[in-house]
């Protein structure tokens, strides 16, 4: 620890006036203070005496230890953005756009025309009752079915009534009529699709089909 020390200045000047008190204002600044005494009762006028003694031990001066700062956490690191792609159909639009091809048309699928072996009129009838038919099937009013006398089984037949414009296409399955004129007897459903059946006969147009 540093002992006391006692020193006076004379300034005879008003300029050394103000250089002793900016020392003094240096001397707080630095936390120390000094005792300034003005000896106005001097040997000499315009004279000033400053005791410069300073009140406070060295070792009192010493600077306190700096405040412990806080440590600063580093930033997160910041995850690079990714980069734009262009998507395909970004990329395709710069292409040349082509015409979308056209649907094509749906083909109808046509049954060529039955050709016609022989043709001629007749009086048809029809009949609704029957065990089984010349063929050996099971009668069956409700099908579309004829008897001839000489026409083999299974053949095509179509008939049409002149009177109206009507036809239906009836298989052969049976044999008759018997009776003088007429040359086909139809099923009840056959007769009535092309006439009323309580005319109960008629003269017809058929045509056997190939």
């Amino acid at each position: 620890m540093a002992g006391k020390h006692s020193r006076t200045r004379i300034f005879s000047s008003p300029a050394g006036i103000v250089a002793t008190a900016a020392v003094g204002v240096a001397l707080a600044v630095g936390g120390t203070v000094g005792a300034v005494q003005l000896a106005s009762g001097s040997d000499q006028p315009g004279q000033v005496a400053l005791d410069l003694t300073p009140t406070t031990a060295a070792s009192s001066l010493t600077p306190s230890s700096p405040a412990v700062t806080p440590s600063v956490s580093a930033s997160p690191s910041v995850a690079p953005s990714p980069s734009a792609t262009r998507s395909q159909q970004a990329a395709s639009r710069g292409k040349e756009r082509t015409a979308s091809p056209k649907p094509k048309p749906t083909v109808k699928k046509t049954t060529a025309a039955a050709k016609v072996l022989e043709s001629g009129s007749c009086g048809a009838s029809f009949y609704s009752d029957g065990q089984l038919t010349a063929n050996g099937e099971s009668f069956n009013p409700d099908a579309l079915t004829a008897a001839h006398k000489t026409l083999p089984f299974n053949t095509k037949v179509r008939v049409i009534n002149p009177a109206n414009g009507k036809s239906v296409t009836v298989r052969i399955n049976d044999r008759g009529p018997f009776i003088d004129g007429r040359c086909l007897d139809l099923s009840r459903a056959a007769f009535a699709s092309i006439a009323s059946v309580d005319v109960g006969a008629l003269t017809v147009r058929y045509e056997v089909l190939g």
